[in-house]
């Protein structure tokens, strides 16, 4: 046999075998398994994070050949290991609120109280071109990817001393918050006096007066039964949490082209889904807290305007301290939120 005919079936043989490994990698690629983890309950029907999961493994599912494993109600963690996971890639897909301004301080923006007058205007900023800059700049620092936002929902104060329509109403009583910085700024700022405890605390702290009271979005209310120690409820929106669903980027590069839009796709309507699953029980809580004898206020516009007043300034001046550079997003967030305004 002569040196060329060996070269030559030699040239054939090393291509087949390129092609074979380029196959296995592809259907391997087809094949993966995508770990889909939040804190949340998995019942889709009262869970905005456990319906979002259902949907997108549905959807995923069935125009791909991913598999959607999922992790509900912090079975891999709380929201910081949960991130960390997604980072190292033993996570695959993360949804997380608050958490994630520890890994892109930039996030915590859109906890300035006050910012968004409605969910309409908070769904338009994130879903525009603000949400995708944020995106963009979250995965350089993260090398996580926004797949889509959804949303924990307004924040509203519960109390069990006054009705509360003012800033001035605030005033000498004591409030749960959570740990963070921001939260306390605002309470503070309100005239009322903040303490941070830990969740699984609050009941007790509710029961025996520890703390007057307390903020929350509207399910979480209601689902911890808060009506039992709380009789005033004021639904002045102060914070707008916002829900990002993240995945691990060297993950999401490995998908195929067709998957990659698929994942995408999945992602917006689950985030969606969410963002409905809260709205639905926050309407249909707010009944359900009246029902149980709590005193529902809704401040006036102008009212509104006095808490922004008063919580506003100061939490955007601790921010932008903290932020340095990255204290422009406050001036974008607040652009946004504006030009949104004016279509609502």
């Amino acid at each position: 046999m002569s040196s060329r005919l060996n070269h030559t079936l030699l040239k054939h043989a090393l291509t087949a075998a390129v092609a074979t490994a380029v196959l296995a990698a592809t259907a391997q690629a087809s094949a993966q398994t995508l770990r889909f983890a939040h804190v949340d309950p998995d019942d889709w029907t009262t869970s905005k994070k456990g319906a979002a999961g259902q949907v997108f493994k549905n959807l995923v599912e069935a125009e791909t050949d991913l598999t959607v494993e999922l992790y509900p109600a912090g079975a891999l963690g709380g929201e910081t290991e949960l991130i960390e996971g997604a980072q190292d890639g033993t996570i695959s897909i993360a949804m997380v609120s608050g958490a994630y301004a520890n890994f892109c301080p930039a996030v915590a923006v859109t906890d300035i109280p006050y910012t968004f007058p409605s969910a309409p205007v908070a769904w338009s900023v994130m879903d525009g071109e603000f949400g995708d800059a944020l995106a963009e700049h979250c995965l350089e620092q993260t090398g996580l990817r926004t797949l889509a936002y959804g949303e924990t929902g307004f924040r509203h104060f519960t109390n069990s001393v006054r009705t509360i329509s003012t800033p001035e109403d605030m005033a000498g009583l004591k409030f749960r918050v959570q740990t963070i910085p921001l939260y306390l700024e605002m309470v503070s700022a309100l005239g009322a006096e903040p303490q941070g405890i830990a969740w699984g605390e609050v009941p007790t702290a509710l029961a025996t007066g520890v703390v007057d009271g307390q903020e929350n979005p509207i399910s979480v209310i209601y689902g911890n039964n808060f009506y039992e120690f709380q009789d005033y409820l004021t639904l002045d929106g102060h914070v707008y949490g916002v829900d990002h669903l993240l995945i691990n980027d060297e993950i999401f590069q490995s998908l195929t082209e067709e998957e990659q839009a698929a994942v995408k796709r999945a992602a917006v309507v689950a985030g969606n889904t969410g963002r409905v699953i809260q709205q639905f029980n926050s309407a249909e809580g707010i009944a359900k807290l009246q029902e149980e004898g709590m005193e529902v206020t809704q401040p006036t516009a102008e009212q509104l305007e006095a808490f922004r007043e008063a919580a506003q300034p100061p939490v955007q001046a601790y921010l932008r301290e903290e932020l340095g550079d990255d204290a422009e997003w406050i001036d974008r967030l607040s652009s946004a939120v504006d030009e949104a305004s004016a279509r609502f």
